[in-house]
């Protein structure tokens, strides 16, 4: 392969889509990264956020966690409102879907009431 094309192909795995399991692994990194540069240890981590220390290897190693375990864990690291805020705002593709997003905002339910008989 000519190296034109070796430099094509690097450029495009930048915007390859992503997975859960690369997502999943980069907010791995991204929590350890935040817990390394409070200098606090994996040991005292689990006992600030009253997670298993195995979970939490678990967790910063493979990407694997239950949610209510996340929430723990990016509270005792101060980021309560980075996972309060997850699905806050809506998103959307088209205009179409803006106006379904704008039609549906005050709906607590994804489908119409059915009528009773």
């Amino acid at each position: 392969m000519s190296s034109n094309n070796n430099s094509i192909l690097s450029v495009l795995e930048g915007f390859a889509l992503d997975n859960a399991e690369e997502i999943a692994m980069q907010v791995a990194e991204n929590f350890r990264k935040r817990r390394v540069e409070k200098n606090i240890t994996r040991q005292r981590m689990a006992q600030m956020s009253g997670v298993a220390l195995s979970t939490l290897a678990r967790f910063e190693q493979k990407g694997l966690i239950a949610f209510d375990s996340l929430i723990k864990l990016a509270m005792a690291l101060g980021y309560a409102s980075e996972i309060k805020n997850l699905f806050s705002a809506p998103k959307f593709d088209t205009m179409e879907e803006l106006d379904l997003i704008r039609q549906k905002a005050n709906d607590k339910r994804a489908y119409p009431k059915s009528k009773k008989r």
